[in-house]
């Protein structure tokens, strides 16, 4: 069945990336926002999990444990209809002109200018962004505006076809691209790109490898990427970003750059600068809730314990 599920998997994705961007754009509208809807009724496990996720935004965001269900419930909805949207404008990026996804972009505060200053300079940068609004939007957004190109990761989709298929997109539009698994760590390219005053984009509000660190978020325990590490390593501006929908076109803020401890250890500064990540993730999440499309576990209370990072036993006193 597992087979089946994945060849099915990559059917939809092929017509998706051939027949969403031939058909009128609101006819493909109305067909996403009905796929939305008649998923959000269905109550699957991923909307299941959007939920507990949406309900940790809205106990912190109002500074109590008891949540409105119909106010979560519409949330959850608000939040799969912009989930549709994102594959929707994913599915006719190539058919989209780039003039419009740049001129529809919308920012707030001065730190747009702030990355190109250091990326002029020489200076490398990290833009750590949680899962929101239309990142390949903001991706073709940033080389046209004179990044030139940047560097990612790619989580390895099942079945292999549909990744492939990630892969040539993203590869299309400029965005350099490294597997996150099955082609070696992808730690060192990036922080060769990082050391040559290069761009690296990362999603990073979710420990894909297993390998991330635990944080406070929405006051629970989280697991994000290690991304802090990057900076920690090579020296480059970790800069938090934010992206969402803004009506018809798209909003954006770069928050100030995470800057790394004088004092500590490696450890101690990742793990003091990944927190910081986390309440920026946090602040934007709470600000834009609907455009948080995070259909799975990222709080430790969610996830399994047997693939928790193991931590040593304290020796016995000899």
């Amino acid at each position: 069945m597992a087979g089946l599920n994945e060849r099915l998997t990559g059917v939809a994705y092929r017509l998706g990336w051939s027949a969403i961007r031939r058909v009128p754009l609101s006819w493909a509208q109305w067909a996403f926002a009905k796929a939305a809807g008649i998923a959000w009724r269905r109550q699957g496990p991923g909307v299941q999990v959007l939920e507990a996720n949406l309900r940790r935004v809205l106990s912190w965001k109002y500074g109590t444990d008891e949540v409105d269900g119909k106010e979560l419930r519409d949330l959850s909805r608000a939040t799969l209809q912009s989930y549709a949207r994102y594959w929707l404008e994913v599915f006719r990026l190539s058919v989209t002109p780039t003039e419009r996804l740049v001129s529809g972009m919308r920012f707030q505060g001065p730190n747009e200018a702030t990355i190109f200053a250091h990326l002029k300079a020489g200076r490398g940068v990290i833009i750590a962004l949680p899962h929101m609004g239309n990142f390949e939007q903001a991706g073709v957004w940033v080389i046209q505006r004179g990044a030139g190109k940047f560097t990612t990761v790619a989580e390895r989709l099942r079945p292999e076809s549909v990744y492939e298929s990630f892969l040539r997109f993203r590869r299309s539009l400029g965005f350099e691209v490294l597997p996150l698994t099955g082609g070696g760590s992808p730690f060192g390219t990036l922080a060769q790109r990082l050391r040559a005053g290069g761009l690296v984009c990362l999603v990073s509000d979710r420990d894909l490898k297993e390998s991330g660190v635990e944080v406070e978020m929405f006051g629970e325990k989280a697991r994000i990427s290690a991304v802090a590490a990057l900076a920690v390593h090579t020296g480059a501006a970790l800069m938090p970003t934010a992206c969402w929908f803004d009506g018809e076109d798209w909003g954006a803020r770069i928050y100030d750059e995470v800057p790394v401890p004088e004092h500590g250890t490696r450890a101690e500064k990742v793990a003091a600068m990944s927190q910081q990540l986390a309440d920026r993730f946090a602040e934007a999440i709470a600000e834009h809730p609907a455009d948080w499309h995070m259909l799975q576990k990222v709080f430790t209370a969610d996830l399994d314990p047997d693939r928790l990072p193991k931590v040593p036993a304290p020796r016995s006193a000899p």
